[in-house]
């Protein structure tokens, strides 16, 4: 994303003033390698990543989306025609889920296989949640996806929870945030980032940067796929538990008036909006000096995969030793 008249740099989108009617152009774009084995399922992951920029400033509906499409050449001909489609039309159903369409966009030919795109909206000034309008407030919740190295994880896991922390993660990476961005309104959202490139930790480091108020964000809590926290200790590699983990399409960080946070995390995981929703809280706002940091042992939610069966709590209490 870039920075534009409105949010500084650093936040999920531009927004620019625009000449007529006290209206703002938000705008964002993004693009992606290919990390699933499903081209559709790419093309799916992918729009919503670009689209989760427009939710985590609270904004619900997008005007038009450009798709952004790089052919490799190293790609035979059947290989292209079979795999471009499929993410195409992936792409393009998220972009319709979303309440939107792909008028428009640009395609070349290179040595990488890439897909993103740009998702424009036109707001008024109440539809959008930045820091300059909404201020996080001391006292906020915030909330919240080789062989040697296998020889390693295979002692703390199977190749069937592999697979089905794949499909899980598959699965998490299409689902849009946009049922989140509609309950940023209802329950009164301060301010909001979604996380991808740097991690948990650091984009809450990022938007922590934003605010204008003398305020820092802990995090006590990490939501993370069963047992895969148990692999990342093994492998050494990810950062998982340190916050640094890159994600793509990951969910909404949120900063909740206390008193709403338990409602929001109830009302996500309703049935009527039908599509497996989970929200956890996951730390605090205190005073401080635009900063965050993850507590030395933070406590691991593990969130069980749809298809697996695994104890777990996944109660959503705020951290205790820190109110």
């Amino acid at each position: 994303a870039v920075a534009g008249a409105g949010p500084g740099i650093g936040m999920d989108s531009c927004v620019v003033p625009l000449r007529h009617g006290g209206l703002s152009l938000v705008q964002t774009t993004d693009f992606f390698y290919p990390l699933v084995e499903d081209p559709y399922m790419m093309g799916r992951i992918a729009c919503a990543n670009v689209l989760s920029d427009l939710y985590a400033m609270g904004i619900t509906e997008c005007d038009n989306m450009l798709m952004l499409l790089s052919v490799s050449q190293k790609m035979s001909e059947e290989e292209r025609e079979k795999i471009m489609p499929l993410m195409v039309r992936g792409f393009r159903d998220a972009a319709e889920q979303g309440g939107t369409s792909v008028t428009g966009g640009h395609t070349v030919i290179n040595p990488w296989l890439i897909i993103g795109g740009v998702a424009t909206s036109v707001c008024q000034p109440n539809e959008f949640i930045i820091d300059s309008e909404h201020f996080v407030s001391v006292d906020d919740i915030l909330f919240l996806f080789q062989p040697e190295k296998w020889n390693k994880i295979k002692l703390v896991v199977s190749k069937e929870d592999v697979e089905l922390a794949y499909q899980e993660a598959m699965f998490s990476m299409a689902m849009l945030n946009r049922t989140a961005a509609r309950l940023m309104h209802t329950f009164n959202a301060h301010a909001a980032t979604d996380i991808t490139g740097f991690g948990i930790l650091g984009h809450a480091q990022n938007l922590a940067k934003q605010q204008r108020s003398e305020v820092s964000f802990v995090i006590h809590n990490l939501p993370i796929i069963a047992k895969m926290a148990a692999v990342s200790k093994a492998s050494g590699c990810f950062g998982l538990l340190q916050g640094t983990s890159a994600e793509t399409s990951g969910g909404l960080l949120i900063c909740l008036p206390r008193e709403q946070a338990a409602r929001f995390c109830a009302e996500i995981k309703s049935p009527k909006y039908g599509e497996g929703h989970q929200a956890w809280i996951i730390g605090i706002v205190e005073k401080g000096n635009q900063t965050a940091r993850i507590i030395d042992k933070p406590r691991i939610i593990e969130v069980m995969p749809r298809g697996a069966t695994l104890h777990q709590d996944n109660s959503n209490t705020s951290p205790e030793p820190a109110l």
